[in-house]
């Protein structure tokens, strides 16, 4: 037989969780669709298509541009997004993730343009720690009138996604948001070959698993979420 040279790459079932793994899944341009499902899952207004302002690019990590591995995108209606995974607690995540909001708000406009021109910006936060003090896993905030609870303005809103905080079964996976959220508490424990159908039947979903476990990872990837990963382990130590 002819000898052949074969380049073996090992196979990783990636945690959405990590940093990394995060960045490379939902803000690859390949990926856009599993990022407008997983924005449709939590806002309200749907959207059909998003421009990355961030996207993947495992250069800027070697140039050190990529030290905040959030998602930043812009949809088809012109409303703007960041979206961010955090997995170390942090006691002024709030101050945090409003001046995060602050940022990418006032960043639309150059000084002396027209404030007109400055549009609805969302984010998103999934933490992996309990922060609010509210039961429910999913808590959206708007600015409103304290006395008439009537909204001051659409520009601003900001969603929290606390995944310690969800707890339901498979069986009782009833909304979009549902099965994003087991997804990311649990897809490094699941295996593309066995999905639990709740799961399956979300295309997007599924291709989220399937991708998580085809994923290969070229050497100085690995390093980087190999990291991430140890920077995650020692935490929880």
């Amino acid at each position: 037989k002819n000898k052949k040279s074969w380049r073996v790459k090992k196979r990783y079932r990636l945690n959405p969780k990590v940093d990394f793994a995060f960045k490379r899944l939902f803000g690859s341009e390949e990926n856009k669709d599993i990022l407008i499902a997983f924005i449709n899952s939590v806002v309200d207004e749907k959207i059909k298509d998003i421009e990355l302002k961030n996207p993947y690019n495992i250069s800027d990590y070697r140039k050190g541009k990529m030290t905040i591995l959030d998602i930043k995108a812009v949809d088809d209606k012109g409303t703007w997004y960041d979206i961010e995974m955090q997995i170390s607690q942090q006691n002024f995540f709030d101050k945090r993730a409003l001046y995060y909001w602050a940022k990418l708000y006032s960043s639309q406009i150059e000084t002396g343009e027209d404030y007109e021109n400055l549009r609805k910006t969302i984010s998103i936060n999934i933490l992996d720690f309990n922060y609010l003090e509210e039961r429910e896993f999913h808590n959206e905030f708007k600015i409103v009138n304290k006395k008439t609870l009537k909204e001051f303005s659409n520009m601003f809103e900001m969603h929290f996604i606390e995944l310690n905080k969800f707890d339901k079964e498979y069986k009782d996976l009833n909304t979009g948001l549902d099965r994003w959220t087991a997804f990311l508490s649990r897809a490094y424990e699941l295996d593309k070959d066995n999905i639990p159908e709740e799961l399956a039947k979300d295309k997007e979903v599924k291709k989220a698993i399937e991708k998580l476990d085809i994923m290969y990872l070229n050497k100085e990837e690995r390093e980087i979420y190999e990291n991430d990963l140890k920077v995650l382990m020692d935490y929880r130590a």
